[in-house]
């Protein structure tokens, strides 16, 4: 026990009733004051930005795959998690399908990452970007979205990641026109 938790318990112990109200009280004050101050570090904004459109399946993913590569990247690799899905779908006991199709696609650019990177090397941690299109079983509407970045970081990297939320902003913005 620290002098200061030795002085607080003597003082409530001396005071009584008084005392413990007093300790209480401190307690809730105290407890309050944390949740204000670590609110915001627990509550996470959705990472995910999603739009979606009425249009086929395949023309959507091919929209996306080329506002992608119309912007001088290339998609390092498209994963089928729809049909990753289906496939060990009777094998976990799933009960149905959850898409009729799914897929994610995942680039970088040179330019951009290098700038989160020399900002900060963790933010290594955050490659790569990652876009997605899916249909749900029951939908007539094809989504398709993008993982933001987080903020995270001193300024030059907090500067880096935005970029990168907003090429991917522009990508989306270019598939559902």
């Amino acid at each position: 026990m620290n002098e200061s938790t030795r002085s607080f318990r003597f003082s409530s112990q001396r005071s009584g009733k008084g005392g413990i109200f007093v300790a209480w009280l401190m307690a809730i004050v105290l407890f309050g004051a944390c949740n204000v101050v670590a609110g915001p570090a627990f509550a996470a904004d959705d990472p995910l930005t999603i739009k979606t459109v009425k249009r086929a399946y395949d023309d959507v993913r091919f929209d996306l795959q080329n506002a992608i590569i119309n912007q001088g990247l290339k998609v390092d690799l498209n994963g089928h998690v729809g049909d990753m899905l289906k496939r060990t779908g009777a094998d976990i006991g799933a009960k149905g399908d959850v898409f009729t199709k799914a897929e994610y696609f995942t680039f970088c650019s040179s330019q951009l990452t290098r700038a989160m990177v020399e900002a900060d090397p963790s933010n290594l941690g955050l490659c790569p970007y990652t876009m997605f299109v899916y249909q749900g079983v029951d939908s007539e509407e094809v989504s398709v979205g993008y993982k933001s970045m987080i903020m995270r970081g001193n300024e030059a990297s907090q500067k880096a990641l935005g970029e990168i939320n907003a090429l991917m902003q522009k990508i989306l913005d270019e598939v559902v026109e």
